[in-house]
């Protein structure tokens, strides 16, 4: 989902219209590179010969190798057609004109693609009507369970209609509101749907935190963790629409912010690494992670927090480059000075 955000914030800075489109039997493309058998379909079965099977030539849907040639069926065909493949994202097609560049995403039979000529994106559109049966569905508005509102001056990213669903699947619709520091009260429990609640922090990091340490007692929850999980729920019941809104004339520098409590999980005695990762005043990136060590010192727990943000740092320096921005040096944010002279001398 980065990948995704990453994207929009680029195409919010550059000012240009994202399209969405859709691959019709998307499965039915790919040409298969090993045997595959199948037995006879019921009705259709060869009375001479009823224990024969039939060889498979091309993909069917609910086979295993389905997914990965029509991938390989879509990446050679933008590959011949002078696009080039992302550094790190493998589903993330770039084609340069001169000054523009032509942005093409995957999600198996789902495309987004936009240009900065808007000229190249309707000969796109062409191209892939030319080799599969397409389905254009205009301006992306809704991509992976996200409701993207597209308008001159910036892109607007939120999940209301998933907050909604849930809400009212768990019978949560008509809950009392809370504020936000009433939810972060207490996050110590879990609950066996909070995998659905895990989604909705693809566009909401205020409720990371609260998320993923309620996720740490998933696979045990007790009535007093389902209690902490509802209401969290309460407080999206309050901030329904709330999301990320991606200005298009702010900057587009990549910086990163690092923070880290100390023996924060009173049942492991470790601490929890937390990070933000803006593009201007965009962001991009976010997490909310319990280290796998323990450690000694405030100090120590910054520390360990600083090295895996830059690691993060480094896959969306990769990852930009694609983009053609190229950034040599990247600043990041910590608040405990010793952490940063153990950085500088390590």
């Amino acid at each position: 989902m980065e990948a995704i955000r990453i994207f929009l914030a680029y195409t919010a800075h550059k000012g240009f219209i994202v399209y969405q489109m859709d691959v019709k039997t998307v499965f039915l493309h790919g040409s298969l590179k090993e045997d595959v058998y199948v037995c006879q379909p019921e009705g259709f079965i060869d009375v001479d010969y009823p224990s024969h099977v039939y060889k498979v030539k091309k993909a069917l849907y609910w086979l295993k190798q389905a997914p990965r040639a029509w991938y390989d069926e879509l990446s050679t065909f933008f590959l011949q057609n002078g696009f080039s493949k992302g550094t790190i994202d493998p589903a993330l097609f770039i084609r340069r004109f001169d000054d523009d560049i032509l942005l093409v995403q995957v999600y198996v039979d789902d495309i987004i693609f936009g240009s900065t000529d808007p000229r190249y994106a309707t000969l796109f559109s062409d191209l892939m009507k030319s080799r599969f049966e397409m389905s254009m569905m205009g301006e992306m508005m809704f991509f992976l369970g996200l409701l993207v509102n597209q308008s001159p001056s910036g892109i607007f990213i939120n999940q209301s209609n998933y907050v909604n669903e849930i809400l009212k699947k768990y019978g949560l619709n008509t809950c009392d509101i809370i504020g936000c520091k009433d939810t972060f009260k207490s996050t110590s429990g879990g609950a066996q749907f909070l995998g659905e609640k895990l989604y909705l922090t693809s566009s909401r990091p205020d409720i990371v935190h609260a998320t993923c340490v309620c996720a740490r007692y998933q696979a045990h929850p007790t009535e007093k963790q389902l209690k902490e999980v509802k209401r969290i729920f309460h407080y999206h019941w309050g901030t329904v629409n709330m999301g990320l809104w991606y200005t298009k004339d702010s900057g587009f520098e990549l910086t990163r912010f690092s923070n880290a409590d100390y023996v924060g999980c009173k049942d492991t005695f470790k601490s929890t690494s937390g990070g933000a990762q803006f593009l201007g005043e965009k962001l991009v990136s976010w997490s909310s992670k319990k280290q796998d060590c323990t450690s000694l010192s405030t100090a120590e727990s910054e520390y360990v927090s600083l090295s895996t943000c830059c690691a993060q740092v480094l896959w969306m320096r990769t990852q930009l480059a694609d983009y053609g921005y190229h950034f040599d040096k990247i600043p990041i944010y910590c608040d405990s000075k010793s952490a940063i002279a153990i950085s500088c001398n390590p």
